[in-house]
């Protein structure tokens, strides 16, 4: 079995250019999830690296499988200055850890939750996961290992999840889209919702 890291980490250079900064979080009973920093301009991006070392399994299957099932790294993109989302990275980590930890597969349309503000003074506790492909190439594995998707997190004010839950994310992200969100803001404020 390949060691999919490397490789892994290998597509986030090639995407986003060398990262500035990468810190590592350890959970009891969890493989290590690092959280690298990329700078580009006018906008930081934090991508995991670990949560595809092993496939998210479905939690009500006897065994998991070690080969196949979806694997995936989560990627946040927010403009700098405005906030201390450096702080974000020990939520990224327990957004990508939460496979292991709690048996979740996490795929697009998807909210996460982590119960406190992303970083410090964040009107967001929630992200919601976006589509892959955009930002960072699907990564392809040999066969028959799912490739690792790169999937965009947008975060969420407390009244667009309670939204998105009755609405769904297609509904939700098209409401950004008309109001003209800017969704790497870390301050914005809710998207009007009535």
């Amino acid at each position: 079995m390949v060691d999919v890291l490397p490789l892994v980490e290998a597509r986030l250079r090639s995407a986003l250019g060398e990262p500035d900064a990468r810190a590592a979080v350890t959970f009891l009973g969890t493989d290590r999830i690092e959280v690298l920093r990329f700078t580009e301009g006018d906008i930081v991006r934090y991508a995991t690296l670990g949560m595809s070392a092993q496939p998210m399994a479905d939690p009500t299957a006897v065994l998991a499988d070690p080969v196949k099932g979806p694997r995936a790294e989560l990627v946040l993109s927010v403009r700098p200055g405005g906030a201390d989302t450096d702080k974000a990275l020990r939520p990224l980590a327990v957004l990508a850890a939460s496979p292991q930890v709690e048996g979740l597969i996490v795929a697009p349309g998807a909210s996460l939750d982590v119960g406190e503000p992303l970083w410090p003074g964040a009107p967001f506790t929630s992200v919601l996961v976006a589509e892959s492909g955009g930002l960072v190439e699907d990564l392809e594995l040999d066969e028959p290992a799912d490739p690792v998707r790169f999937l965009p997190l947008l975060p969420m004010t407390p009244n667009e999840a309670a939204w998105k839950r009755v609405h769904g994310a297609a509904a939700l992200q098209e409401r950004w889209l008309n109001g003209g969100t800017d969704l790497r803001d870390p301050l914005r404020k809710s998207v009007p919702l009535d």
